[in-house]
């Protein structure tokens, strides 16, 4: 019988599910479940759905295995809003990452304290994204639900504590909040008496684990719901982005495109990043470090919808758009679909200019590849603005890696070569390489050193996309005549 791990991703679309040895990391088995469709501005899910899928997807990998699992971690989308009640149950769908109707509560409390005071606090600004904007928007909205509340958590929470039994969290989901110092490793539950209400918030929230704690072992009846064995050791699990970063691999000085759901553009630091503006996310990192980050709403989803609009596959929307001439007229879209958090416009809708008679369908496709790119090739320039080192690699993950078009777009923008690298599940993998840590008492940190994966792929620069820079900032700007937050 062979010992493995399981690393979960919990994302906003579905629940993935490796299978990963215990000593040689080699992927043994993938299982996957959907979840519920979500369509912001309302983004909400059961949190049920998760365990289902979180079973289905366990049942998949391990079917047919002669493996025990020793080990199991937990990533999942970051921010959303789960609460119970004193009897343990869910009171309410969970509000996710993506859903922005919380806008106006972000907006009253940047306007209470001031940006910078929050960046220096905890290291964000609240956007609608964040836990905390929910919390108070769940108060405003569903007085009797927020009166309920005896038990807060993010995603990975939750999982976490149907596994385990335990109600922790670890520091990078934590730092993502908008309520947690990670620099202190306190809840900051001074802030949410200010901002929401006097409560005896320290109850209600979970406890935060160090990088290579042990939230606990599977319990008996976890174990027999995924038909696994029980015990195995369940580690302190993380935020999505947080554990792909694990998973690929990222150093100090490598920078991250991650192309999913959403887009983000990750590096790793030692320090503290602190943006007084609030464009960039300064969180935690699972290794007890920090983890820059510019986080956009609208990636992969954009090239998925203008694909059905062209009534193609994703295959050939990427070869129409690197068939498409580099004019210096072509089209160009701000891609702000459904709302945008960087730049924080919840109300923004995407703009396409520059079209004329003669525009063709390869251009459009092309215009959906560099609106995405545009976005998170801004975020770069960002990060290295704030001191945060970009002269590693160029690691592109997530499922929009897979795409020749993304990776040649971006390749030309940042007019450096990207690569891809064996880990197409980032997040399940980083979070089976935090599990194994843990079951084999080693560090997180040194763990992923060992199971480095391979490059799979590298993409060099072949032309200079930068003439449209201008163009799609001017976008950008015709959306920001509202309220900014």
């Amino acid at each position: 019988m062979r010992d493995v791990v399981l690393g979960v991703d919990s994302s906003t679309q579905s629940c993935t599910v490796e299978m990963r040895d215990l000593q040689t990391g080699e992927l043994l088995a993938t299982g996957r479940a959907p979840h519920p469709a979500t369509y912001p501005p309302v983004s909400e899910q059961d949190p049920g759905a998760w365990w289902h899928a979180l079973i289905t997807a366990v049942g998949s990998a391990t079917s047919g295995q002669d493996v025990r699992v020793v080990g199991m971690g937990v990533g999942a989308q970051c921010h959303g809003l789960v609460v119970t009640d004193v009897d343990g149950d869910v009171i309410r769908p969970a509000k996710l990452w993506n859903d922005t109707t919380s806008a106006a509560q972000a907006r009253a409390m940047v306007e209470r304290c001031g940006t910078e005071w929050w960046v220096q606090q905890i290291g964000i600004a609240p956007s609608a994204a964040i836990t905390i904007t929910k919390i108070a928007w769940l108060r405003e909205n569903e007085p009797d639900a927020y009166a309920r509340i005896r038990s807060i958590g993010v995603p990975h929470d939750h999982l976490t504590r149907l596994l385990s039994g335990r109600h922790v969290t670890d520091r990078s989901d934590a730092s993502g909040t908008g309520y947690f110092s990670a620099d202190t490793m306190r809840w900051r539950t001074d802030i949410l008496d200010d901002v929401i209400d006097p409560r005896d918030w320290d109850s209600m929230l979970p406890e935060v684990l160090g990088p290579n704690d042990a939230a606990g072992t599977v319990t008996t009846d976890a174990a027999a719901a995924l038909g696994i064995a029980s015990g195995g050791v369940v580690s302190a699990g993380g935020g999505d982005q947080h554990l792909a970063a694990q998973g690929i691999g990222l150093r100090r000085g490598d920078i991250a495109y991650s192309l999913g759901t959403s887009g983000v553009v990750i590096a790793t630091s030692p320090d503290p990043v602190r943006d007084p503006s609030g464009s960039v996310d300064g969180v935690a990192n699972v290794t007890g470090g920090y983890l820059p980050l510019v986080c956009t709403l609208n990636s992969t989803k954009v090239t998925d919808m203008v694909a059905r609009l062209l009534a193609v596959d994703h295959d050939e929307l990427g070869r129409l758009a690197l068939a498409a001439p580099l004019t210096a007229d072509r089209p160009v879209l701000a891609a702000y679909f459904d709302g945008e958090r960087s730049p924080r416009m919840p109300w923004a809708r995407g703009m396409l200019a520059g079209l004329s008679s003669a525009t063709s369908r390869e251009q459009l496709a092309l215009a959906a590849f560099e609106g995405v790119a545009l976005g998170l090739v801004r975020g770069e320039r960002l990060l290295a603005a704030h001191g945060v080192e970009v002269t590693g690699r160029t690691i592109l993950l997530g499922g929009g890696a897979r795409s020749a078009a993304y990776r040649q777009v971006i390749a030309d923008l940042t007019g450096r070569e990207v690569c891809t690298v064996d880990a197409p599940e980032g997040t399940a993998r980083g979070a089976a390489i935090q599990a194994a840590a843990v079951a084999r008492g080693d560090t997180v940190a040194h763990m992923t050193e060992l199971w480095q994966p391979e490059v799979v792929s590298t993409t060099a620069p072949r032309a200079d996309r930068n003439d449209i820079w201008d163009r799609y900032l001017q976008l950008a700007e015709l959306q920001a005549d509202g309220t900014s937050y």
